[in-house]
């Protein structure tokens, strides 16, 4: 990328919990606690559906990558946060957080269009129930899955370098906790046109996509549902996409409040960093939670993982 030699800077320092240091260990409490619910929820919801036969189909090969995406997206940020939170020092390294950049932007971008794709297949699921099988099968839902991450680190890579080929000489303070786009294109003394362009251009068309999908998707399920004439079939038609419409709810609303808002608004840097904690701690922990107390199928498979687990400890 040629980085080093357009840059003076070696590190940087993320000040986004900087002011807030009465509060910096129960901060340093909650957000571990948070970030051992999201990995220990996400890895059940994985276990339950790799040990599971019943689990193994399409929808729930869908939702086991949602569960890795949750995995991984907090990993990508929270244990340097935690850390920050233990020390004076808060700084990244150049290399750290160009890394740490472009895998949080790949795996948003995943995570976005893997909810899309998780929406086209309940539309398949409830508005063509007798050919979901021949439409969703095993191999074009591995290729479609494939496609989301690849095309999510794809997008990344190209933001991650148009961003890093600018040049840092006069601040290296970014104001967020992490490496993000916006806050660490803020901190260039060269031209940021092509960079901020890209990031509006690019991202907006594979974002606006993603959420036409999605929401065209909801369109025809919802109307489906709706024809539907008994209550019974109407409550179970909606209990299968229930969960991934709360999940798709809580992920664009947080994304749209971090990314989507006007520079010349009068938000609170507080409330920034709020919005963008709910969005990359506190989601990935509450999607298993959703999923699981939403789900019977789940929920029973969890029950029998954990009874099987406490079998063999007893024996």
């Amino acid at each position: 990328m040629g980085v080093y030699n357009l840059s003076t800077v070696t590190e940087f320092i993320l000040i986004g919990l900087s002011d807030l240091p009465e509060v910096r260990y129960s901060l340093f409490v909650i957000i571990a606690m948070i970030y051992q619910v999201t990995l220990v929820g996400n890895g059940a919801i994985l276990l339950a559906i790799g040990t599971e036969v019943k689990l193994q189909t399409p929808m729930y090969y869908l939702l086991a990558n949602l569960s890795l995406l949750d995995i991984f997206c907090p990993s990508a940020t929270v244990p340097k946060m935690l850390k920050n939170l233990l020390t004076e020092k808060k700084n990244i390294s150049f290399v750290g957080c160009v890394l740490q950049l472009f895998f949080l932007v790949a795996l948003v971008g995943t995570e976005f269009f893997l909810l899309a794709l998780m929406a086209y297949d309940r539309y398949v699921a409830i508005c063509f129930p007798l050919r979901y099988t021949l439409i969703m099968t095993k191999g074009r839902c591995v290729l479609l899955t494939t496609g989301t991450w690849v095309a999510g680190f794809l997008h990344s890579l190209l933001h991650t370098v148009f961003t890093f080929r600018l040049s840092f000489c006069k601040s290296n303070r970014v104001n967020q906790y992490y490496c993000d786009i916006p806050p660490v294109v803020a901190l260039s003394c060269s031209s940021t046109y092509v960079a901020e362009m890209l990031a509006l251009v690019v991202g907006g068309i594979l974002g606006i996509s993603a959420f036409l999908i999605t929401g065209i998707s909801y369109i025809y399920i919802i109307s489906t549902i709706l024809k539907i004439r008994s209550a019974e079939g109407k409550r179970k038609a909606f209990s299968t996409c229930a969960s991934h419409l709360l999940v798709v709810c809580l992920f664009y609303g947080t994304a749209i409040f971090t990314y989507v808002r006007p520079s010349s608004s009068h938000h609170s840097s507080a409330r920034d960093r709020l919005i963008s904690m709910l969005y990359g701690v506190i989601t990935p922990m509450l999607n298993p939670l959703i999923y699981s107390l939403r789900n019977t199928e789940v929920k029973g498979a969890l029950r029998r993982v954990l009874c099987h687990h406490a079998c063999l400890q007893e024996g």
